[in-house]
């Protein structure tokens, strides 16, 4: 008699060790499936890319739907927000929202450009002292500590202070301070990939160190880098923020929001409005990036979210 009646599954051999295999595969299939992705249903990740896609397109698309130029006269001086200048005007009758907009591209460009200095400086310095060792290794982390001994807001007011006070310098600026965190960083992911057997075989079979580098150990620290821009992108925005408040990054009559703030300093109880909207826009932008790193972080580590084996239990 067939067993098909009892809902069992056929023995297809020995002591039922196929049937138990067969079992589990359907068990473990779903499980993994399931492992793999929830990893992308993260609240917060997908909260902080929804707050920067916004962002992007305020900048992008704003000034098309919104053409008031922001250094345009366009009203009275410190009007009230209403439906013709949502956001109020300025002291000297700007429109608010215009120049939030403007502030918008400021910002990310300020964020993207700085950040690419310090992945350059930074990545280069890290793969050195990972890949060499040795002397080289000890001379250049000696020159990270000694470069995260300094406040970093005040090396940032120095060498801004020394190049001149603009956007570009206040880029540059930004860029020298946060390559010391992307130098640190990557020396730690390069050491770990450096002691995988994969690495030292194909260095033992005498790949070329250009070789390793591009094949193996670049690919293989991918993950923390894309996190690592993705915080440090909120780092350079509130930086820019606190440079152009101290005059020493953008440079009126150009909108930046670090800018309306100093401006809005002096009208804080008779226009309000002038600070609060700059100061949340600086709020939820760096909120958005640090989500978005933390959601990363979650999806390209494997050391953490949930476990295959354990996706499919209840």
């Amino acid at each position: 008699m067939s067993n098909f009646g009892n809902n069992e599954a056929p023995i297809l051999g020995g002591e039922g060790r196929s049937s138990d295999v067969g079992l589990d595969a359907w068990v473990y299939t779903p499980a993994r499936k399931a492992g793999r992705f929830a990893k992308w249903r993260n609240p917060i990740g997908i909260a902080g890319a929804i707050i920067v896609g916004f962002n992007i397109l305020i900048a992008f698309l704003g000034p098309y739907i919104w053409t008031i130029d922001p250094n345009d006269l366009v009203a009275m001086r410190l009007q009230s927000p209403s439906w013709a200048h949502p956001m109020g005007t300025d002291e000297l009758g700007r429109d608010v929202f215009a120049r939030i907009i403007h502030g918008s591209q400021v910002s990310l460009q300020v964020g993207i450009i700085a950040v690419s200095i310090a992945f350059v400086l930074g990545v280069g310095l890290g793969l050195l002292a990972g890949f060499f060792g040795g002397w080289l290794d000890s001379a250049l982390m000696r020159f990270v500590d000694l470069m995260f001994a300094l406040p970093g807001l005040v090396l940032a007011i120095v060498i801004a202070g020394m190049l001149g006070p603009n956007r570009r310098n206040a880029m540059i600026a930004i860029g020298i301070v946060i390559a010391p965190a992307f130098a640190r960083v990557v020396r730690g992911a390069v050491l770990e990939v450096m002691g995988f057997p994969f690495v030292e075989s194909t260095r033992a079979l005498g790949s070329s160190h250009s070789r390793v580098m591009a094949r193996h150990v670049i690919p293989n620290i991918a993950a923390p880098l894309i996190v690592l821009v993705t915080v440090y992108l909120a780092t350079a925005i509130l930086s820019e923020a606190a440079l152009s408040f101290l005059g020493l990054g953008t440079q009126p009559p150009e909108a930046s929001w670090g800018g309306m703030l100093n401006s809005a300093r002096s009208y804080l109880d008779i226009a309000p409005w002038l600070s609060i909207f700059p100061g949340l826009a600086i709020m939820i932008v760096v909120l958005g990036f640090n989500f978005l790193g933390d959601g990363l972080r979650d999806i390209l580590d494997p050391r953490l979210g949930p476990h295959v084996g354990g996706a499919g239990k209840k």
